[in-house]
């Protein structure tokens, strides 16, 4: 079955390579035993994948059941999952099958799974490796023979350090990772996804669909889209009803993402409009923060020279005074950098310099440095600087890189 066939049969919409090469990899690994985990952003469509990979196994004519590890309340997971005997705890009036009961030879999708507790986690570890658990108030092992699929748009090897996922866990589900882009990554599809979801909502609501100009679909292409897929077709389905004009302008659109282009700080420089989560930690701030600061550090140091050539006897009092720089605010500037977070990186990059380098030079030397790091993988080069891979590859062609 050739790939638009199966887009066409799941109601995927997109030509983007890494979206692709998704659908690919769960078509071939469809026809083993293999656990899957699929790792994307919410609202990417990660729950279609599963579905792809049941319908192309020999389990496809099996229980498929999905499951939302997050909807369900730590107290009642296990019960739900496994099953519980009559009378195991306040309320178990009847014996009740699990779902790894109800799905033999089927298919299980854990959606949400690094929200599963701990003591949950390592029961589910025990039916990966062996097949076997207990239902809640039950010392007898039962077998089941379910294919395991999990998704989570959760940083697990974060989780795992944090211990709030099990190593062997993460190791025992990821034995073929599914990768699913995010939407400000697949280009062009953005603007598909626009107009499938403005016909669909005209269709719905009886109206003639809505028609992006060519300076709104900029903005489309622009915008971070933190929600992914899902908040694209929320957002075309509230101007669908709201909005009388059907030819959509930037202005218009604008109105409906929520801080479209505001409150962003620079990605390095330039003011990308990229992800918010890449500019909103502790290191960006405060690196940013200090390039402003050395080189102010770096001219009050030539006027020092300056003053002190001219006038060995000036007061550094006269300095301060001049600059509108008090000596208590260095101290305490000095203080907090030495004590955050950055540690020795930020008392060493506070050294001043005689040949301060510019922002746009220590933007080319971060890049420079993470592509040789990673032997040229643009892709892994863009998650070490936090940004993405389309300003990756812009800033690249800039500085001829």
């Amino acid at each position: 079955m050739d790939l638009q066939t199966i887009k066409n049969r799941f109601g995927i919409i997109g030509n983007s390579p890494a979206l692709n090469r998704a659908i690919e990899v769960a078509v071939q690994v469809a026809s083993t035993e293999l656990s899957v985990l699929i790792t994307g952003e919410s609202g990417t469509g990660k729950e279609v994948f599963p579905q792809i990979i049941h319908q192309f196994s020999p389990r496809k004519h099996n229980v498929y059941i999905a499951v939302n590890c997050g909807a369900i309340p730590e107290g009642t997971i296990d019960s739900e999952l496994f099953g519980h005997e009559k009378g195991s705890f306040t309320g178990a009036t009847d014996k009740r099958k699990g779902y790894f009961e109800v799905a033999d030879k089927g298919t299980i999708f854990l959606d949400e799974v690094a929200e599963m507790p701990l003591a949950t986690q390592a029961r589910l570890l025990r039916v990966l490796e062996t097949g076997e658990f207990f239902k809640v108030g039950s010392s007898t092992p039962q077998k089941t023979n379910v294919r395991v699929v999990a998704a989570t748009n959760v940083d697990l090897q974060r989780a795992i350090q944090t211990g709030r996922f099990r190593e062997d866990l993460f190791y025992r589900l990821s034995t073929i990772p599914i990768t699913i882009p995010p939407l400000r990554e697949r280009g062009e599809d953005i603007l598909l996804l626009a107009r499938k979801f403005a016909v669909d909502f005209a269709e719905k609501y009886r109206m003639p669909a809505l028609r992006f100009l060519p300076e709104a679909q900029n903005v489309l292409l622009d915008y971070t889209w933190p929600g992914n897929v899902r908040q694209m077709k929320n957002i075309v389905e509230q101007i669908s009803i709201i909005e009388q004009e059907r030819e959509i302008d930037a202005n218009t659109l604008k109105k409906y993402l929520p801080d479209a282009f505001l409150n962003k700080l620079p990605a390095l420089v330039n003011h990308d409009f990229i992800d918010q989560k890449t500019f909103n930690t502790e290191r960006e701030i405060l690196f940013q923060i200090l390039f402003d600061m050395r080189n102010d550090m770096a001219e009050l140091k030539q006027q020092v020279h300056d003053l002190m050539h001219e006038t060995p006897a000036a007061p550094i009092s006269q300095i301060y005074k001049e600059n509108v720089i008090t000596k208590p605010d260095i101290t305490a500037i000095s203080r907090d950098f030495s004590s955050s977070t950055l540690g020795d990186n930020i008392q060493d990059t506070f050294i001043v310099e005689d040949e301060t380098l510019s922002l746009q030079e220590k933007e080319k030397e971060m890049i420079k440095k993470a592509l040789e790091k990673y032997n040229g993988k643009r892709k892994l080069a863009a998650q070490e600087l936090g940004i993405s891979e389309r300003t990756l590859y812009r800033k690249i062609k800039e500085y001829e890189l």
